[in-house]
């Protein structure tokens, strides 16, 4: 595994911790490798539906 450092807001921050403090996931990185992997299940689908790539972020 490669180490990633990103900045998230507190908020967010705060919302993850309370998915591990009810178990939920074990630990933060485990939490955030399922949303990524959740939006890579995601972008894929919609890439067989629609034949294209899907945009996350808007600059």
């Amino acid at each position: 595994m490669e180490r990633v450092t990103l900045r998230i807001p507190k908020q967010q921050i705060d919302e993850v911790e309370q998915m591990v403090e009810t178990g939920e996931f074990p630990n933060r990185s485990e939490a955030i490798r399922s949303a990524v992997r959740d939006m890579l299940n995601e972008q894929d689908g919609e890439r067989e539906e629609r034949g294209r790539t899907r945009t996350w972020a808007k600059v």
